[in-house]
């Protein structure tokens, strides 16, 4: 079977790390390298110098017709580039979220089942055995939940330019946030009812509509309830920048990282580090004591993040070869962004958003 050949647009830290993942694995090929600045240049030092350059992603798709693109992009130009690779009969990894719209989304949706092509989005934590491990203890902890989350970034130098690229388009709570509602939706299996939130602008380097501070509140149907806050850029304090605790009525489950300081707060590797996982339990005896020490689940061995991406990339060859239906998928992918645009909604408008 002939190796798919895919073209990576998108050459920073994601697009990278995607590259690293085709570069090493059989079933891809890599037929070229797109970006607007100096990063493709780097990124093909580092895989050997092999690949062909573009600066424009129309041009590299017309020559280099390939079977599938990854999107690494700022998320203001996925719909573009999606549909502009769809018409081209590819198939798509997109980095999440999917587009900048909910609309936008459903576009690329739409396009992708007319020319019977995949849609992947990037949802690393999917693919994280130890993430997968915290939604499974959590849904032991009984009903309701309460999901504390949060991830904020102390950012400087080039990570400060990322963050303000970024916030050219989407706050803090909407980029980072997908992430952790999807987990938040993945733990409850409940609907969401309502949304609160509340934002600040820290800084005048962002645009004059953006806030770079949030932090949301989200209502289930079955009583559950979660928050996630995110800060970027150099003003954002460092003292508690990685929560992610589960509380429920027999008990909590909570991811305790040791890399928890200061200089990695804005470290991409950092971000899906978990390292333990404590379980404990409520239940108490008599004397009102606990029944049980807590117990803690060790994983020093856990992959690292470009192993992560391997691993998504491996999902997306096998969505491919095995026609896979993605449809769950992708409604989970437009459902976690809907409520995060929601509460963004909330930030702006000052009031709770109900859904019906």
């Amino acid at each position: 079977m002939n190796p798919i050949k895919i073209l990576v647009i998108g050459c920073g830290n994601m697009g990278a790390a995607h590259a690293q993942a085709y570069h090493e694995i059989p079933d891809f090929e890599i037929c070229g390298l797109v970006s607007r600045g100096k990063s493709k240049e780097a990124l093909n030092q580092q895989l050997g110098g092999l690949y062909q350059l573009f600066d424009n992603y129309e041009e590299a798709l017309h020559i280099c017709k390939p079977d599938a693109v990854c999107i690494s992009t700022y998320p203001d130009t996925h719909e573009g580039i999606a549909l502009e690779a769809l018409k081209h009969h590819c198939h798509v990894f997109v980095e999440k979220p999917l587009a900048d719209t909910i609309s936008g989304s459903e576009r690329i949706i739409e396009a992708a089942k007319e020319v019977n092509k995949k849609v992947v989005v990037g949802y690393i934590l999917r693919h994280h055995p130890s993430w997968m491990l915290f939604i499974n203890e959590a849904k032991k902890l009984g009903k309701p939940l309460v999901m504390r989350m949060n991830l904020n970034q102390q950012s400087q130098g080039y990570m400060w330019e990322v963050h303000k690229n970024l916030m050219k388009s989407l706050s803090p709570i909407v980029d980072c946030g997908v992430h952790y509602i999807d987990i938040m939706c993945q733990m409850t299996q409940s609907k969401p009812i309502s949304v609160s939130a509340i934002g600040v602008r820290l800084s005048e380097d962002i645009p004059q509509d953006n806030y770079n501070y949030g932090q949301l509140q989200i209502r289930f149907e079955d009583g559950s309830v979660g928050w996630y806050e995110a800060g970027w850029g150099p003003m954002i304090s460092d003292t508690a920048f990685f929560i992610k605790d589960v509380i429920g009525p027999k008990g909590a489950v909570s991811i305790v990282s040791k890399n928890t300081e200061a200089s990695l707060s804005d470290n991409i590797e950092g971000h899906t580090k978990t390292e333990n996982i404590k379980i404990h339990f409520a239940e108490l005896n008599a004397d009102n004591t606990f029944l049980k020490k807590d117990n803690w689940i060790n994983l020093q061995e856990e992959p690292d993040h470009n192993e992560l991406c391997k691993r998504e990339q491996l999902y997306f060859l096998k969505s491919i070869r095995e026609n896979l239906d993605l449809s769950e998928h992708l409604t989970d992918a437009i459902n976690s962004l809907k409520i995060a645009f929601a509460c963004d909604a909330a930030v702006r408008k000052g009031k709770t958003i109900r859904f019906s």
